[in-house]
């Protein structure tokens, strides 16, 4: 038989040797060899056993500390233990894992294993905390042992109780004396493990209230009783009531909460029919919803009258510009760019002085029309395809009575504008005393016209008789050239 400490695991600081006895017999004897004697020995064995350097071993398998949550930084909540078992006796030293802690809430000493909070705990936060400590061996850091701790974290009375609904509540006008009128609750951000107790009173500057009180009925509830009857809307319509609630924590809390009563209309059965004070003024069948949607049809009716009236005034305005622009339609864009005074081969000349064309105008309209194209203000005509026009007398009779009936007609005319407008010719008569006004002509000028006063008149001036004299010369010079030419 085997012996049981033979199965179980051997430990040198416990027992360092082991003593014992081995029989050994034989199970299949022969009759032939029994005169020989027993067929069995029995031999002395000893074990030793031989040290082990172990980690050091703590003196719990876990460990369970509590704190209150209003414990202040660096105080002390418990201690580990663990001690090296091996004959070197070793120090150990403490730490806790990094792991099992992210937020750093608690700290330990290294040599003596006390553990300290090292941040504010909160319980509404975190009710318990499971830290692992590691215990290390000073000669051989790589032996250590590991012990669960749980830190519970016990709950100070630290929040005041408050009303467990901020509701209002009502009265009805004809409610009696001694009438329950609704029943009221607290609550405590406070988490005690025995559960919350809570008492209710009126407050003490509301003693002698004469309309409501107070009535603990001992299970955290309370109710509101009237004091008087007969309440009436028209002469306060809202009442505050005070109510001291108070816990049974250490230290004791308490806090007021004001409780809006509002006096309201009821049937003779105590059901509800209005709180609204506006329904006193309000026509008989009228609610609220209804003289809503009136307003709003009045408002949706007034924004449309606004809108039509601003659109005929804009429609008028629009009608005038437009006959504005009717009239100032009589000015003509061209695209087309003239060479200036001196751009004489854009058009015809003859057509002014030919008497003829007043009578063929309508004719030669079309005409017109046609070789517009062709005589650009840009492009030279071409001399060779231009009809030769006979020039015009200056005794012309019709010239003369052309030109008095435009006079008389624009004279007389009553639907003329108001302002001064371009009236057309087609023809310019010539033989005036003035002498023609037309810059026409001026493309032939004289190149022996003196411009020296051009100098006289002043130094801003002297860059134009610079030009005009550069002019002169040039025009001299090709007089000369043209001379020559001709001879």
């Amino acid at each position: 038989m085997i012996p049981p400490w033979i199965i179980l695991p051997l430990d040198y600081e416990t027992k360092k040797a082991y003593t014992f006895k081995v029989d050994a017999s034989n199970t299949h004897l022969d009759l032939r060899f029994q005169h020989f004697g027993a067929f069995k020995d029995i031999a002395t064995v000893k074990i030793n056993v031989l040290d082990v350097d172990e980690p050091p071993l703590f003196s719990k398998h876990s460990y369970k500390m509590d704190v209150f949550e209003d414990s202040p930084v660096g105080d002390i909540i418990g201690a580990v233990t663990a001690q090296d078992q091996d004959a070197s006796n070793s120090p150990v030293r403490y730490s806790i894992d990094w792991k099992s802690d992210l937020d750093s809430y608690f700290d330990i000493d290294p040599v003596k294993g006390t553990i300290s909070t090292n941040e504010l705990l909160d319980r509404e936060s975190i009710t318990q905390h499971n830290i692992t400590i590691v215990a290390t061996k000073l000669n051989s850091p790589v032996l250590t042992s590991r012990v669960a701790v749980t830190v519970e974290v016990l709950d100070v009375n630290e929040f005041p109780p408050e009303l467990a609904v901020q509701s209002e509540s009502f009265v009805c006008e004809n409610s009696k004396v001694g009438q329950v009128i609704q029943t009221v609750s607290a609550k405590d951000q406070d988490l005690p493990q025995a559960g919350h107790t809570f008492s209710f009173k009126p407050s003490e500057k509301d003693i002698n209230n004469k309309n409501f009180t107070i009535r603990d009925f001992g299970n955290n509830t309370a109710g509101i009783v009237t004091l008087r009857s007969s309440f009436q809307q028209r002469s306060q319509e809202i009442y505050f009531l005070p109510v001291v609630i108070q816990d049974s924590g250490y230290p004791v809390q308490s806090s007021t909460g004001i409780l809006t009563i509002r006096v309201c209309g009821c049937e003779t059965d105590g059901s509800l029919v209005t709180c609204s004070a506006e329904a006193r003024f309000l026509p008989v069948g009228l609610s609220t919803g209804a003289l809503i949607a009136i307003l709003l049809c009045v408002v949706i009716l007034l924004v449309i009258v606004v809108l039509y009236m601003g659109l005929r005034r804009q429609k008028k305005k629009e009608t005038l510009m437009t006959s504005k622009e009717d009239i100032r339609d009589n000015v003509i864009h061209y695209d087309d760019e003239g060479g200036g005074e001196e751009d004489t081969h854009a058009f015809d000349m003859g057509t002014l002085r030919n008497p003829k064309v007043i009578k063929d105008n309508l004719a030669n309209e079309n005409l017109l029309k046609e070789n517009r194209d062709l005589f650009r203000r840009d492009v030279k005509p071409d001399h060779k395809t231009r009809k030769t026009l006979p020039p015009v007398s200056q005794d012309s009779a019709d010239i003369r009575e052309f030109i008095n009936q435009r006079l008389k007609e624009n004279d007389v005319d009553n639907s003329a504008p108001p302002y001064d407008s371009l009236a057309t010719y087609a023809y310019e008569g010539e033989g005036s005393v003035a002498e023609s006004l037309s810059s026409i002509g001026s493309l032939v000028v004289d190149a022996d016209t003196d411009y020296d006063y051009l100098h006289e008149w002043g130094s801003q001036f002297k860059t134009l008789a610079g030009i005009f004299e550069e002019q002169s010369i040039t025009q001299s010079d090709t007089k000369t050239k043209t001379t020559e030419n001709e001879h």
